[in-house]
């Protein structure tokens, strides 16, 4: 079966989509935290060695935020997928389907 350009943006487009918003009200308090951290690291290096003191360091914090930003932004998208289709209805027998696991 061959899926055409057009078909394939169709179905992206589709597809649950995270808020950019939600994203923002759930990564703010720790967005807050690393501009604290970053200040922090810069304003503790000595004059004259500001960069090869604190560059490894906000490097780090910068990491750590992208990482959790990601994970952050996966779950969201994730959720509004969960939310988008939501789980079958019973069986009218009220029994669970073989591939459910044992009755």
């Amino acid at each position: 079966m061959t899926v055409g350009l057009a078909s394939l943006e169709k179905l992206v487009a589709s597809e649950p989509t995270l808020s950019a918003d939600a994203l923002l009200q759930q990564l703010r308090g720790r967005f807050e935290q690393l501009c604290h951290d970053v200040a922090a690291a810069v304003n503790r290096a000595p004059a004259g060695q500001v960069i090869n003191a604190s560059e490894e360091r906000v490097r780090d914090l910068l990491a750590d935020f992208r990482q959790a930003t990601y994970q952050a932004a996966v779950q969201l998208r994730t959720d509004a997928a969960q939310a988008a289709f939501p789980p079958s209805a019973a069986p009218a027998d009220g029994k669970a389907s073989p591939e459910q696991g044992p009755r």
